[in-house]
């Protein structure tokens, strides 16, 4: 508990730095380089993962090479991929090695949800869409994306966490986010200072995940949702068993 409260007492300690307080000036400023490496490389892995998980989702094709691949890329040590890439590119071009770093980390779930979300929808709407005379891409973008879409952003969300979270390691390599102060405290033994970075990145974390959670509520159409809502109240139940009634 003294930890803890140490660390609080740091995050909101009275330092001046340059005429502004630490929390205004340093801790902000930290904020923001972590919020821009995680919106960065959602944002690229969003354009790379869904048009291959809507393709794969919607031919059922490649999907076993894209699961072997995906799981691959969960199961790179970030830290290690993190500093061979920063060595091989460059100390100057770092942040790039970063992104591709978090890029990679972000794609399985985000992929997973877009093609889950089009294998999931029930095969009758599909094939009564063909009767009626769509074609594959209205089929594609006026059916299955708009009943898919839960899902991805479900992916999507689960993706933004991962990376807020693992940005921190970005400061290992000398490019600033919350993970400095964590860094920092290891290095010095100021056990206040690395538990209050990692108070702020938890706290970061359930920002996003509030952030993403009112997006998907909102983004999802309503119609979508009053079916899924249907769909989940309205499920089959087994007969119960009743003494002297023989069952089916």
């Amino acid at each position: 508990m003294n930890y803890f409260l140490d660390a609080i007492q740091w995050i909101f300690a009275p330092v001046w730095v340059h005429g502004k307080s630490r929390i205004v000036n340093d801790i902000i400023q930290r904020v923001g380089e972590h919020v821009g490496y995680t919106l960065v490389s959602v944002a690229i892995a969003t354009a790379v993962a869904v048009p291959l998980g809507y393709l794969i989702g919607h031919t059922g094709k490649g999907k076993q090479l894209a699961v072997g691949l995906s799981g691959a890329a969960r199961a790179l040590p970030s830290l290690g991929l993190l500093t061979i890439l920063a060595l091989a590119i460059g100390i100057a071009r770092a942040p790039i090695a970063a992104v591709i770093v978090f890029f990679l980390l972000g794609v399985p779930s985000i992929l997973a949800g877009a093609y889950a979300g089009l294998e999931t929808i029930d095969r009758s709407t599909i094939d009564a869409a063909r009767a009626i005379g769509m074609t594959e891409w209205q089929i594609l973008t006026k059916v299955e994306i708009p009943l898919g879409l839960p899902l991805l952003l479900g992916g999507i969300r689960s993706a933004a966490l991962q990376i807020v979270a693992t940005t921190s390691l970005a400061a290992y390599i000398g490019l600033g986010g919350l993970g400095t102060y964590l860094f920092a405290g290891l290095g010095t033994h100021d056990f206040a200072q690395t538990l209050g970075g990692a108070i702020l990145v938890a706290v970061l974390a359930l920002a996003f995940d509030a952030f993403s959670a009112l997006f998907q509520k909102f983004a999802v159409p309503r119609g979508v949702a009053a079916t899924q809502a249907k769909e989940v109240r309205i499920r089959p139940h087994r007969p119960r068993a009743v003494v002297g009634t023989p069952t089916s």
